[in-house]
């Protein structure tokens, strides 16, 4: 595998969690309260991205293949969670 090849699968592979990760954050600055310690955008976005991230490896070992629906599910499942946790939806 070439190292363009190489980069190219690691782009697709964090794609989900790239695309994810700043929709969540603006769509909590539209629905959500925004509360005084809550962090800006950008972290919020990053918080979103490295838990993404994460999800997709996670389902990358358990399954034994990228793409599987559940890993997909999870993704959105953590970073929804991980949003509301950051952007204190509790409050």
């Amino acid at each position: 595998m070439s190292f363009l090849q190489l980069l190219d699968a690691l782009l697709n592979f964090v794609a989900p969690a790239l695309v994810l990760a700043p929709v969540l954050a603006l769509a909590a600055r539209w629905m959500l309260r925004r509360d005084a310690g809550a962090p800006g955008f950008w972290a919020q976005a990053g918080l979103n991205f490295a838990a993404g991230v994460a999800v997709l490896a996670i389902g990358l070992l358990l399954f034994g293949r990228d793409g599987r629906m559940a890993s997909y599910v999870a993704l959105v499942v953590v970073c929804g969670s991980v949003q509301w946790a950051s952007a204190r939806g509790w409050r």
